[in-house]
């Protein structure tokens, strides 16, 4: 039996009129770490009501208008992934600066106050090292190229000029990827004399990724106070993003002694920024206590983004049989929109003395409503004197991310207890909902942008996250000092591809299972601070 391998070396990045990014790959940018001053972190985030902390300029802008005096402060330390080896050359332990910033205050009245602040915190720390390997039964990645084939999601069969039949890439790119593309050189051959599509089964995969890179959020804050009873704030924020991964994904074939590995590498940089408004108000029921609620708001984050990718696939130097794939390669680089979820939160905060702070908050968003688009055109605006860019919502792919995700649920418990005026003891527990939807998946048939330019296969359900937290501070005349320990954890299940499963041809299913991967991390924070 004759197999003719077809090396499809189109690959029609170069010609895109637009792109997209797709659902998890934007799931990774739209969720915040619990970061900032040592004391917010220590007390577990729970001062949205509390305020007079820097960090509440970011979640409940009206925090800030309960300074009293002007005040400055840096943080920055230490984050540590446990249970992981260190893999592709990336470190589990790195250094972090965390946070920077001021609040100037004036007195307006006898018990009011007008406040400007500006903080920037790194809202996101990136780096995380992801490894999963498993058994494959009758399954592999170049599989899911197949099952298009096989189904015309990706391609149709025709007679060329000199009799042979062939993929026919006529059909519109919407209906096949990147990855696509370079997989055909994998192993998918077509028999000329059973006119039957064939390809490589895997018995087991390696993967290993290693991310790194932050989001840096810069905070403009203006905030007050009405007669110390109601405090009200808006902060205006810019997000910058750098974010970088390279990954390796490596198949073993089991083909008797020509048996050999198959690698696909994928390295993947997305920068760009976006802008959000928030809003808050806290205010005291009773006059006479201490007791008082916060509610806050937050507008999307709009991001405007680039992303750039470079995948390589290969069988390595020493293969046995060249035959088996050609060492294939693609670069993408492509601008995108997203708009996160809206923001709500609703805060309490109480203080006993001098000695004792209690604080809760709560704070919901809902993901599948994210909003991914394509950009369409770019013109020149002649008052800004800068390029503005149009964009529509990737409808498909929007639909796809409404099926995936879904509302998340944060609540940040925290108390903090001064056994004497100048040392402080801090503990809070924070806890977050899972984003991804119960049988979440990522979908390389989906008609999108987003699709085309998809450079991995592979995605993780991730579950929901707790946060316990310690912390201490010491104030000496002006100057203060604390330090705060925080333990994350989220665990959930990692897919190296799409599953496909055929009920009338058993043998054409194209099924992995998951695998249990955690995401725990440890994370100490100083925090240096000056009151005047």
């Amino acid at each position: 039996m004759m197999k003719k391998i077809f090396a499809i070396a189109a690959l029609m990045a170069a010609t895109m009129p637009m792109a997209a990014q797709e659902t998890y790959e934007n799931a990774k940018l739209a969720q915040g770490d619990l970061n900032g001053t040592a004391r917010y972190v220590g007390m577990g985030g729970a001062m949205e009501a509390l305020g007079a902390d820097i960090s509440t300029i970011g979640t409940n802008p009206a925090g800030i208008g309960l300074f009293r005096k002007s005040s400055v402060s840096m943080s920055f330390g230490l984050v540590s992934q446990d249970g992981v080896n260190s893999v592709l050359d990336a470190s589990k332990t790195n250094a972090s600066f965390d946070q920077l910033g001021f609040v100037y205050s004036s007195r307006t009245g006898k018990t009011s106050f007008l406040n400007l602040a500006f903080n920037y915190h790194k809202s996101r720390n990136f780096n995380q090292i992801l490894s999963a390997s498993h058994a494959l039964d009758r399954a592999a990645l170049n599989k899911l190229t197949y099952a298009k084939a096989k189904n015309e999601l990706l391609f149709e069969e025709r007679m060329s000029d000199n009799g042979k039949y062939v993929p026919n890439f006529d059909r519109p790119y919407l209906s096949c990827s990147q990855l696509d593309d370079m997989l055909s050189y994998w192993g998918m051959s077509y028999d000329e004399d059973d006119q039957m599509w064939y390809y490589y089964d895997a018995d087991r995969y390696q993967f290993n990724r290693a991310q790194k890179g932050y989001i840096g959020e810069y905070d403009f804050n203006i905030s007050g106070n009405i007669n110390n009873r109601v405090y009200l704030g808006v902060t205006v924020g810019i997000h910058d993003v750098h974010y970088k991964h390279y990954g390796e994904y490596v198949e073993h074939i089991p083909d008797g002694a020509n048996s050999f590995d198959v690698t696909v590498a994928d390295t993947r940089e997305i920068t760009g920024t976006g802008f959000d408004v928030k809003a808050g108000v806290i205010f005291r029921p009773n006059e006479a206590s201490p007791f008082r609620i916060g509610l806050s708001m937050a507008t999307p984050t709009f991001y405007e983004l680039y992303s750039n990718n470079y995948t390589y696939i290969t069988d390595g130097p020493n293969s046995i049989n060249t035959s088996h794939i050609h060492d294939a390669s693609a670069r993408t680089s492509y601008s995108f929109k997203l708009y996160t979820p809206w923001k709500f939160g609703l805060s309490m905060g109480h203080t006993i003395g001098t000695q004792v702070a209690l604080g809760a908050s709560y704070e919901y968003a809902d993901y599948g409503s994210m909003d991914t688009r394509s950009i369409t055109g770019e013109y020149y605006d002649y008052w800004s004197d800068s390029y503005i860019t149009d964009s529509e919502s990737d409808k498909a792919m929007n639909a796809h991310t409404e099926r995936t995700l879904k509302g998340v649920h944060t609540l940040k418990l925290g108390a903090e207890y001064k056994p004497t005026k100048d040392v402080a003891l801090r503990i809070g527990y924070n806890y977050v909902s899972p984003m991804y939807q119960t049988g979440g998946f990522k979908d390389g048939t989906i008609e999108s942008p987003g699709t085309y330019v998809a450079s991995a296969a592979d995605f993780t359900n991730w579950e929901d996250t707790h946060r316990l937290t310690l912390g201490t501070g010491y104030t000496y005349n002006k100057f203060n000092v604390s330090l705060a320990y925080q333990y994350s954890t989220t665990s959930g299940k990692f897919y190296p591809f799409m599953s496909y499963e055929d009920n009338t041809t058993p043998d054409d299913s194209n099924i992995a299972d998951g695998v249990k991967v955690n995401n725990n991390r440890h994370q100490l924070l100083l925090t240096l601070g000056y009151t005047f």
